[in-house]
């Protein structure tokens, strides 16, 4: 079974930074034990970065979240504690403008994977989003979220995007 482990935005940022919360600071030991996990087994691991520009309060999702963020080359653009540590120079990157990436897509239907999971942050905005184009690139394959390393800064949102992700047949675990 050709498997990938997809680690969303896991930065600085959006853990201890200008969007950061606890729940995401309480992720890192669960998200680096899968990541271990994952290539130990000699399954592939990928990040995705969302990034910005110095321009982002002017852009579509600055207007509607109007904290800067994660901009390109800024301490919080950087992977979040030892997380980063497993990120090295290997390791295939997504730097995204928007909460999904349809570069991952596409390089997930290019690499035929019969199971994807998701780790990470924030479940109802970017992990959903990534979970829901990894479903629509590769429709029989097996989609799973582990809901013990992702969070949201709203808990209620959390759980609604879980179920979300449940009703279009992507795999909760770990909830």
């Amino acid at each position: 079974m050709k498997k990938i482990l997809v680690v969303v935005d896991y930065q600085k940022d959006f853990v201890s930074g200008s969007l950061g919360f606890e729940k995401a600071i309480s992720l890192e030991t669960r998200i680096r034990h899968k990541i271990k996990q994952y290539k130990q087994n000699g399954d592939e691991v990928v990040f995705t970065f969302d990034t910005h520009n110095d321009n982002y309060l002017q852009t579509q999702e600055g207007k509607n979240l109007p904290i800067l963020h994660c901009v390109r080359n800024t301490e919080g653009w950087n992977l979040y504690g030892k997380v980063a540590e497993l990120c090295d120079k290997t390791s295939k990157r997504f730097e995204k403008i928007t909460f999904g990436s349809l570069e991952l897509a596409t390089y997930l239907t290019n690499n035929e994977y019969d199971c994807v999971e998701l780790i990470g942050v924030v479940s109802n905005i970017c992990v959903i989003s990534n979970a829901i184009i990894a479903k629509a690139a590769l429709p029989e394959a097996k989609i799973i979220v582990d809901a013990s390393c992702t969070a949201s800064n709203d808990e209620s949102l959390n759980q609604k995007a879980l179920d979300v992700m449940q009703g279009m047949q992507i795999e909760i675990i770990n909830r």
